[in-house]
């Protein structure tokens, strides 16, 4: 089974501009094919450090003098690269979202295609899981989130047959969440509602956003003059995110001005639209489909 394939490998490598003495930082590892491809652009000298707090990661560490792998959430960008003495580095690289292994393998919970158990931990040590977030939290705090991140219309609905569904037993099961909001799965589009929902639910479960806004405050902090961050998002909230921040240096995208009428901002974006997959590369990698590649450089 193939761990992950990863999507616009060169370009997002390619958009790194890596010197081969320079230092990097691929901070979502997973199957190591962004790392092994930064590594073949680096001399003796450089050095590449990467996060990943899932600990199925590690199977796939490296073997190489020049690379580190850390277990942790790349929330800790910045604490993990000082005791690393590794700051300033010349380029940050993300590839969001779920790795082909996480979702391949049922029991992670992460996949509507199985029959397991609410999971969806990316750290599989941490408390917080799919069925924790169904059985506890509120209506208004479940409908918000089908609404803000799944991007549900019927969030309210959704969240109502939730709670109704769980006041005679829990939800476990990825079956009985497809049970409790069946009346409201459309015929032909199960797919994508699923999708919606279970992203919803997942980046929930991980945080993800705060993550992620937490990684490119720290990344602009830990990034040399003319350093590289490169993110790759899989869905719109995570890409206004991180367009917004590359165009203006806050997540709400509002433009601050100097005396003289020049945008204030510390990144210069490199390519003002997203690079997207051709349609070779998702001929050859369906997941791919979806994938934005931002390419930002810190402003002296």
């Amino acid at each position: 089974m193939v761990y992950h394939k990863p999507a616009l490998l060169n370009a997002s490598v390619e958009g790194l501009a890596i010197k081969p003495d320079g230092r990097y930082v691929d901070v979502t590892f997973g199957g190591g094919g962004h790392s092994r491809e930064i590594l073949k652009s680096l001399s003796d000298e450089g050095r590449l450090f990467a996060f990943d707090q899932d600990a199925d990661a590690a199977q796939n560490a490296i073997d190489d003098e020049r690379f580190v792998l850390i277990p942790q959430n790349f929330a800790f960008l910045k604490n993990f690269l000082r005791y690393h003495k590794a700051i300033p580095v010349d380029g940050v690289l993300a590839d969001l979202g779920v790795s082909f292994h996480q979702f391949d393998v049922a029991e992670r919970g992460f996949s509507f295609r199985f029959a397991a158990l609410l999971d969806m931990r990316m750290n599989q040590k941490s408390e917080m899981t799919a069925a924790k977030v169904l059985n506890t939290y509120e209506l208004e705090a479940l409908t918000s989130l089908f609404r803000d991140y799944g991007e549900l219309k019927n969030a309210y609905k959704l969240a109502e047959a939730i709670v109704k569904h769980r006041e005679e037993r829990p939800l476990k099961t990825i079956d009985d969440l497809k049970l409790a909001v069946v009346e409201f799965t459309p015929k032909q589009m199960e797919h994508k509602f699923y999708a919606q929902l279970f992203q919803a639910i997942r980046v929930e479960v991980n945080d993800e956003l705060g993550a992620l806004k937490k990684l490119l405050e720290q990344a602009l902090e830990v990034l040399e003059v003319g350093g590289r961050l490169a993110v790759i998002t899989y869905h719109s909230i995570e890409d206004r995110l991180v367009k917004n921040f590359f165009r203006t240096g806050n997540f709400e995208g509002k433009v601050e001005k100097d005396f003289y009428g020049k945008l204030i901002r510390p990144l210069e974006p490199i390519n003002r639209k997203p690079i997207v997959p051709n349609e070779e590369e998702i001929k050859a990698n369906n997941r791919a489909r979806s994938a934005k590649l931002r390419i930002a450089e810190k402003a002296a």
